[in-house]
């Protein structure tokens, strides 16, 4: 036979059941339906730190245009060789920091990056580093190389690049420099002032 006590003890934990049964079916999603969008899912990723950066050296047309800069840079983190080779590439062709120029003609964009197993990257451009480039000896060589130094100075396992257009082969850019095979690392276009550091 229950006791007085026993009775209460068993009335009040009833209540307080019902009482959160109560919250949780009505209540509850009542307040929910309420709050900001993006509260409810503000978890870990909130206040999550920037995209992790390294210092690559990036190549720019010199002020007198026929040599190129080397050019400190931070540029963005890739998991793996071929992953920060792409990095790289597109820092590359991207906008040229303030002194210098871009020897990328504008519009080119990176269409696809592959390394092969003797260390050779195959760098996939866009019509544009071809049907928009001024032409010449000079402006050719600063082009290419601007692309082959980048990878081969930052990832020296890359033994030597060879461009693409379209997915395709071509025999040059513009006439002048032959891309029918990878090319190694060269340095002569290069000035020999030591890098400067572009604006973060």
């Amino acid at each position: 036979m229950m006791t007085r006590r026993t009775t209460l003890a068993y009335v009040t934990l009833a209540t307080g059941l019902l009482a959160a049964l109560l919250f949780l079916s009505i209540i509850a999603p009542r307040w929910l339906a309420t709050q900001p969008a993006g509260e409810a899912t503000a978890g870990p990723m909130a206040g999550a730190p920037g995209t992790r950066k390294i210092h690559a050296r990036l190549f720019y047309v010199a002020d007198d245009g026929l040599r190129l800069a080397p050019v400190e840079q931070e540029i963005p983190f890739g998991e793996g060789m071929a992953e920060q080779a792409r990095r790289i590439v597109e820092a590359q062709i991207g906008p040229a920091p303030a002194p210098y120029g871009s020897a990328i003609p504008s519009g080119t964009t990176l269409r696809a990056l592959y390394l092969t197993e003797r260390g050779e990257a195959q760098v996939d451009l866009s019509a544009e580093i071809s049907t928009a480039h001024p032409g010449g000896t000079t402006n050719e060589i600063l082009t290419v190389y601007a692309i082959v130094n980048a990878l081969t100075v930052n990832l020296p396992a890359i033994s030597g690049v060879q461009l693409l257009v379209n997915g395709q082969e071509v025999d040059t850019l513009a006439g002048h420099i032959d891309l029918r095979r990878p090319l190694q690392q060269d340095l002569r276009w290069v000035s020999e002032q030591g890098p400067a550091r572009g604006k973060p």
